[in-house]
């Protein structure tokens, strides 16, 4: 009964400094990478308690090997977009001006049911009041209602010095007036650390020393 309680107090400790390792979050808002790093430590935590004659390091060793491929592939999603959006997925836009995106409903498997409960969720009972549904990554959804000026928000076209195809055509810009913007701040893309831009040509440009400006399209 000791070694059992021995165990367990370790592993509570080792589990718990392991999820603080991974960094956040709420169990709704992991990653699927996250997800599934945190699936896999609760199981091989449970395997060691239950068979008391499995020695602890064959216990502790898968935690931490999991746990830190876990923070290895942070750290490559942060440097590249590709293999973080490969992994992640990004966000897609299920309601635009009121309208639901059929299509992008049935690649990510939503009903309207879950359409409808997530609106409730957010107190809209009005789907034609709805600017933008977006699913995020961690399949939450969220909601913008209309404005009173019809203006759409800003649009993110630049991430971690490369530009962001799809907010190019949300907003309906192009490559030129992106490298003029660029020009004009005297600066590079690729120390563009995030621009975004609404439709009415308003940017804000955060360069990667921090540095913030805002300005509008001649």
């Amino acid at each position: 009964m000791l070694i059992i309680i021995i165990r367990s107090v370790l592993l509570y400790l080792l589990v718990i400094f392991a999820l603080r390792l991974m960094g956040k979050k709420q169990l709704g808002e992991l990653q699927p990478s996250e997800l599934v790093t945190t699936i896999l430590v609760s199981n091989i935590a449970t395997l060691s308690l239950e068979d008391p004659s499995m020695p602890m390091i064959m216990g502790i060793m898968p935690i931490l090997m999991i746990v830190c491929l876990d923070v290895f592939m942070s750290g490559i999603m942060l440097k590249n977009t590709k293999i973080r959006t490969l992994v992640t997925g990004s966000p897609k836009i299920i309601i635009k001006d009121g309208e639901i995106d059929q299509l992008q409903l049935k690649s990510l498997r939503y009903t309207i049911d879950d359409v409808t409960e997530a609106m409730r969720e957010h107190d809209i009972f009005d789907i034609s009041q709805v600017q933008y549904a977006i699913v995020e990554t961690t399949g939450k959804i969220n909601f913008l209602e209309k404005q009173g000026d019809g203006k759409n928000p800003p649009t993110v076209i630049i991430k971690d010095g490369e530009i962001d195809s799809n907010g190019l055509k949300e907003i309906g810009i192009g490559r030129g007036w992106v490298d003029k913007i660029i020009a004009e701040n005297k600066t590079e893309l690729s120390r563009i650390f995030l621009m975004s831009c609404d439709s009415g040509g308003k940017y804000t440009l955060v360069l990667k020393n921090y540095d913030i400006k805002e300005g509008k399209a001649k």
